[in-house]
């Protein structure tokens, strides 16, 4: 008879900080994600500040927030959460270092404090709809 395969001891995402680079975490995201072979990759749409209705919030912060909690819909959907995100790509209407200063504690709220997966934010003039301001895609990892 065959012999069986041991399953991986490798988690499917690693997410870290290497010595030589800036701390990242008071903006929300870290240097490095690691994803093992043989992983499922999730890619998740740019989420905006709508709630289900598909009404924008009215400023910024509430935006942020509902996005990001859309983000965390559209995880739970597919049996993930936001520990499986490896990759997140913000997009700033009109950017600012104060926006910066209300996304990394939105970020913080909404990875209950844990540790942030990449990020590459991109200031933009403007987005698909009138009024909105912000918006977040994401990659995650799960299991095979």
């Amino acid at each position: 008879m065959g012999q069986t395969a041991e399953p991986s001891k490798t988690p499917p995402l690693v997410l870290t900080n290497p010595k030589g680079l800036f701390d990242p975490a008071p903006y929300g995201f870290s240097h490095v994600a690691q994803v093992a072979p043989g992983t499922r990759l999730i890619y998740l749409a740019g989420q905006g500040g709508e709630r289900e209705t598909g009404a924008l919030e009215p400023d910024f912060r509430l935006q942020v927030r509902q996005a990001l909690q859309n983000i965390r819909t559209a995880l739970e959907s597919v049996g993930a959460g936001v520990g499986d995100v490896a990759k997140l790509t913000m997009l700033v209407v009109d950017h600012t270092e104060e926006k910066l200063r209300i996304i990394g504690p939105e970020l913080d709220a909404a990875w209950n404090g844990g540790m942030k997966p990449t990020c590459t934010l991109i200031p933009v003039p403007r987005l698909a709809l009138d009024g909105m301001l912000f918006e977040v895609e994401a990659v995650a990892v799960l299991p095979a």
